[in-house]
């Protein structure tokens, strides 16, 4: 239990839990928003369009109510709204993405190009550096 209780800290700790609560947060206040912007501005002129006081309500009956049985109907007009909501959400997703996608490309200077020199080069430049010591030291000590 007390493995479990410091693996769970660890986790905490570490920002993942927190980057994902910020995450889930701002993700329902943008969807509150999103559903407010259909419900409220978009499905009222399609209501007024249609003729009916609310586009939600909007229904196909396929076998009209009984005394003993419920109508059978596909409610269409809430369904509509329910994609036009993942519409606008998808778009701006996709919008951001776009963006960050945009600004670290820019981030990323192509003409900066910083080439690698391979191990072995490295190593045959610094022989060749030893090499050229030691012949130095050689050469002075000869004429001393």
């Amino acid at each position: 239990m007390k493995k479990l209780f410091q693996e769970f800290k660890n986790f905490a700790v570490r920002g993942n839990m927190i980057d994902m609560a910020v995450g889930i947060i701002i993700g329902t206040a943008f969807n509150n928003v999103v559903n407010t912007l259909v419900r409220k501005i978009v499905m009222p002129p399609l209501a007024l369009i249609t003729g009916e006081t609310s586009f939600a309500d909007q229904e196909w009956i396929l076998k009209p109510a009984t005394e003993n049985t419920e109508a059978i109907v596909i409610g269409y007009g809430l369904f509509i709204e329910v994609v036009i909501d993942f519409v606008i959400i998808a778009l701006t997703i996709f919008m951001v993405i776009k963006a960050m996608n945009k600004l670290r490309t820019k981030a990323e200077d192509p003409k900066d190009v910083q080439e690698v020199t391979p191990k072995d080069i490295e190593l045959l430049d610094q022989l060749k550096n030893l090499m050229e010591e030691q012949n130095e030291l050689l050469r002075n000590s000869r004429k001393n």
